[in-house]
């Protein structure tokens, strides 16, 4: 499948700069936490310096509602086969642990929270059918 994998990444274009960096990339982590053939790997420059790569798979950030990224989180997450699927709720911003997070997910409601950001990793096929009329964040 990774051949064929496709990412995507949908935010509230109303958000300030700031919270448009801080969530596309805590989603970012965990799309490639859930899908690690994504990430790159270490490469040396001509004098031998190594860094980590970026990812091997192109990463288009797109803009919806919070509604819309809502819809397009529930149907992503009916959707059978190998995909990945990290909400970013807006609840989560007010945390600074993942242990706080990860105590108030179980007791919060999706359906009645505001979704600033999505993540969908799966067949090119499925991302394109999802997101194909989305615009690119600008």
């Amino acid at each position: 499948m990774a051949n064929n994998l496709r990412v995507a990444i949908i935010l509230n274009p109303e958000l300030p700069p700031g919270l448009l960096a801080n969530t596309a990339g805590v989603i970012g982590i965990g799309l490639a936490a859930k899908f690690p053939m994504l990430a790159g790997t270490s490469l040396s420059d001509v004098k031998g310096v190594t860094t980590d790569t970026i990812s091997k798979t192109p990463l288009p950030i797109l803009q919806a509602t919070p509604d819309h990224i809502k819809a397009l989180m529930f149907k992503a997450l009916d959707a059978g086969g190998e995909h990945g699927v990290v909400p970013f709720p807006a609840f989560a911003r007010t945390m600074h642990q993942f242990e706080q997070y990860e105590t108030a997910f179980p007791l919060r409601d999706l359906y009645d929270e505001v979704i600033d950001g999505v993540g969908l990793v799966g067949p090119e096929k499925w991302i394109k059918s999802l997101t194909g009329n989305l615009k690119l964040l600008r």
